[in-house]
């Protein structure tokens, strides 16, 4: 067992006699991230103005808090939110568009002409309510994005009451967002003023990749980041293709390049890293650079196989994202979570490799740290934001539960989501999504469907 029962110092938060919150919430095991490993029997959260007043047992609880409103999640598990750290969220619009193809394949001859025909604000913002939707249903409460009109994605957001953090995107060629990187900068700069001290929406600089933004931009990003104090969200060594093209155009490989323009720091958010030497790893840990692992999305376009469990090893963070559904298919990262955990350990070949709570801490903490929230998001800590999830764990697909832990990341799915809370917010309550109407979703999706395929060769391999 991961330390069931163990106490935790100070979780209990500042009781008095009779302590008066919003809400409380008794479950049969909390999961709080930190400390690494814990999971806590009978136990309960309580809340107030959306932060996370106390962690204690709930026979305590009922003994010295009054509540509000009483949530009983007695049969569930109670995790923080889950944190995607890579997504284009919009693009699932696309889902099953261009599928079983090598990456510059898909992109160049699939993805970008469809893109260039069709993804404006209204798809942007249509497909960006679904991505979050689904992603709210799955537990993911917070979502770093990659992709074009990023206030309209910032706008599905915040409609829906997830958290996001919203990609400035730039890339080498133009689009229906920006012409070329001048504008590129000066749009996303504005995107990033009008939600600056926003509750749910924050913002990063989104280089689509080495290979598509050339050197003066990236530093003039580099500089940036540093003046505004946002993170850089970027694809970097996905492919083999990607190392030989960069070798081949700039004399070096891509993180050399990146090196070279100031890019590599704590700032940096590398999505993928697949192909990594052993230098190349102590570099990026010595430079404090996050990684985002998408493994599901690594072994559908068999860009290659990240290697988690030496990046572990040398200290790297590392986080977890589903990509785009179009190259997954999901936004599922319970499901991404079981990938990776299984994957490192065929790659290591080691089955210690990758532990569930490690996968889970993957997940949520280091997500946040990746994403400079940590002092916010990513573990049940009293005063941090109180973005959280319940499952259900009374189904017999579930049982016996000899280490809920484990259960979590091997054996559940994300129709075991029941509830959800962003910032202290209901957002999913009993498996329904508030606020949206689900099958207005499916109308929008259908018409995009169909738009998309009588204009555009689907077939075409």
């Amino acid at each position: 067992m991961h330390g069931v029962n163990n106490v935790v110092p100070g979780r209990y938060g500042n009781l008095e006699p009779m302590q008066h919150v919003d809400q409380l919430i008794h479950a049969r095991w909390v999961i709080p991230v930190e400390p690494h490993g814990v999971v806590l029997d009978h136990h309960s959260v309580a809340i107030t103005e959306g932060r996370i007043m106390a962690l204690l047992p709930t026979e305590l609880a009922l003994e010295s808090i009054q509540a509000i409103n009483t949530i009983d999640c007695r049969s569930h598990l109670l995790i923080p939110g889950l944190i995607n750290c890579h997504t284009h969220a919009a693009m699932s619009l696309f889902r099953g568009l261009a599928d079983d193809l090598p990456l510059m394949t898909w992109l160049e001859q699939h993805i970008w002409p469809a893109e260039a025909r069709f993804a404006d604000r209204q798809f942007v913002r249509e497909g960006t309510r679904l991505a979050a939707y689904e992603m709210l249903r799955g537990g993911t409460t917070c979502f770093n994005d990659m992709y074009f009109f990023p206030d309209e994605a910032a706008a599905a957001a915040t409609e829906l009451g997830i958290r996001a953090m919203i990609g400035l995107i730039v890339i080498g060629f133009p689009t229906a967002w920006a012409q070329d990187a001048r504008e590129y900068l000066r749009l996303g700069q504005q995107v990033h003023d009008r939600y600056r001290g926003h509750p749910l929406i924050h913002t990063a600089f989104a280089p689509h990749a080495p290979y598509t933004v050339d050197d003066s931009t990236l530093s003039q990003i580099a500089m940036l980041a540093e003046e505004l104090d946002v993170p850089i969200h970027m694809h970097v060594h996905e492919t083999r293709q990607e190392i030989e093209d960069s070798i081949a155009r700039y004399g070096q490989r891509p993180l050399a390049r990146l090196q070279g323009l100031g890019l590599l720091s704590p700032r940096l958010l590398a999505v993928h890293m697949t192909q990594l030497t052993s230098a190349e790893i102590e570099t990026v840990a010595l430079a404090g650079v996050s990684i985002a692992h998408c493994p599901e999305s690594n072994l559908k376009l068999a860009s290659g196989l990240c290697p988690v469990a030496k990046l572990l090893a040398a200290g790297i963070n590392c986080t977890l994202g589903t990509d785009g559904a179009a190259s997954n298919n999901d936004l599922d990262q319970l499901a991404e979570m079981r990938c990776a955990a299984l994957l490192a350990k065929a790659v290591a070949g080691d089955p210690c490799a990758v532990p569930a709570a490690t996968a889970l801490r993957m997940a949520t903490l280091n997500g946040a740290r990746a994403l400079g929230l940590e002092t916010e998001l990513g573990s049940i800590v009293v005063g941090k934001q109180a973005d959280l999830v319940a499952l259900d764990f009374s189904d017999p697909r579930l049982h016996p539960i000899y280490d809920p832990l484990s259960q979590l990341v091997y054996a559940a799915q994300r129709d075991a989501v029941s509830d959800v809370w962003v910032a202290g917010r209901r957002v999913v309550q009993r498996g329904v999504v508030l606020g949206i109407d689900p099958s207005q979703l499916v109308v929008d999706a259908n018409r995009w469907r169909d738009l998309i395929r009588a204009t555009y060769p689907t077939d075409s391999r």
